[in-house]
Parts: structure tokens; sequence; C-alpha cells
């Protein structure tokens, strides 16, 4: 049975998670990465397909290659950060599937039989987990700075050259100067958004 988590796990991953602009000078051990995905691998994926693949660009030399194909806006966020994952989904997850999804073989043959079918699943269920790994950062104690301005076709040549693998977003993980964050905008209210049917 789940049980509700305390009002100061909420804040911490939603109500006063903001997205960052800035960073403090202050790096990121790579067993805090560990730490990381350890913890958002455990979202749930359709057919637990797991189709998030995420490169760590934390090198100097990474993040200028990522900054070079970054909005103008973006490059000076993707080289401060102390790490800036690139997010992105395998369209042929469904090779992993006879070891993910053990019970069900036969799996791997029907996301194998539809390329759309299979490059639909990966896009969403990446981007699912793209979510799950915000959470999971806001969970450990990084702050999070989310951005799409860059170009994914150059991306997908640098750090997924030859490969079925499509970057998604980037995500800036550090820890967050409070010099950088914008006010807090406005959300839609409940009945602007949802409908109860």
């Amino acid at each position: 049975m789940t049980t509700s988590i305390n009002d100061s796990a909420k804040d911490i991953i939603f109500r006063d998670a903001r997205s960052q602009n800035k960073w403090l000078d202050k790096p990121i051990e790579d067993v805090k990465l560990s730490e990381l995905y350890d913890l958002m691998k455990w979202g749930a994926t359709s057919a637990n397909g797991f189709p998030v693949r995420i490169i760590f660009a934390k090198s100097k030399e990474a993040k200028q290659k990522l900054a070079d194909i970054a909005m103008d806006a973006n490059q000076e966020k993707v080289l401060t950060a102390p790490v800036c994952a690139i997010i992105g989904h395998d369209n042929k997850f469904y090779e992993w599937l006879p070891k993910l999804l053990p019970a069900k073989p036969m799996m791997k043959d029907y996301f194998g039989s539809s390329e759309e079918l299979a490059n639909d699943t990966a896009y969403r269920n990446g981007s699912l987990q793209g979510a799950y790994f915000m959470i999971a950062a806001r969970s450990i104690g990084l702050d999070c700075g989310p951005m799409s301005g860059f170009s994914n076709e150059k991306a997908d040549e640098i750090f997924f050259p030859n490969s079925t693998i499509k970057s998604n977003f980037i995500c800036s993980i550090g820890y967050g100067d409070p010099e950088g964050v914008y006010p807090r905008s406005p959300r839609p209210e409940f009945d602007e958004i949802c409908t109860v049917l």
C-alpha cells in the first residue's frame, strides 16, 4: 500500500522547487549521480521497457560541446552547471525486454514489429523517465534546470553517434544560486484544467 509523504517532502519535490538559471560553484561527485540513477530507475514505464539513456556531461570538454549546440540563452547555464544531463531514449528499447520483462518475452516482437509504435513508446516513456529524473534529483538535494533550447540533431550526432538513441531534453543539475531564480509564475487552478466525469 502506498502511503503519503509529508509536506516537507512535497515542498522539496514540487511546491518550493524551482527551475535554476545560475549555479553555485560546488561539484557533484560521481557517487551522487549513481544515487540519483538508483532512485529514478524505479519509476514505472510501459512493459518495463526503460527506454531512457542518459549522458552526464560533467567534464569541461563535454559541457562545451553541449553549449556549442545550445541557443545563446542556454549556453552559460550549461557551462556553469556542475553537470548537465542529456536525457535521451532508445528507439530499440525492446531489445532489452527479454531481460527487463522475462515474464512476457513476446513483448520484444510486439514492439519490434512496428517502428512507429516503438518510437512513440520510447519517446513517451523516455519523457516520463526524464520527469522521474528531476524528482529523484530534487529528492537527494540537487536542483534542476531543464532546457529544450538546443539542436537535438547535433546532440544525437555528437553524443549518440551511429545509434538508435535520440536526445529529448537537457537538464542541468547541481546546487542552484538563489539569485538566478525568477519570481514564481502562476499555475492554472483545478477547475480551469481538469474535468471529472
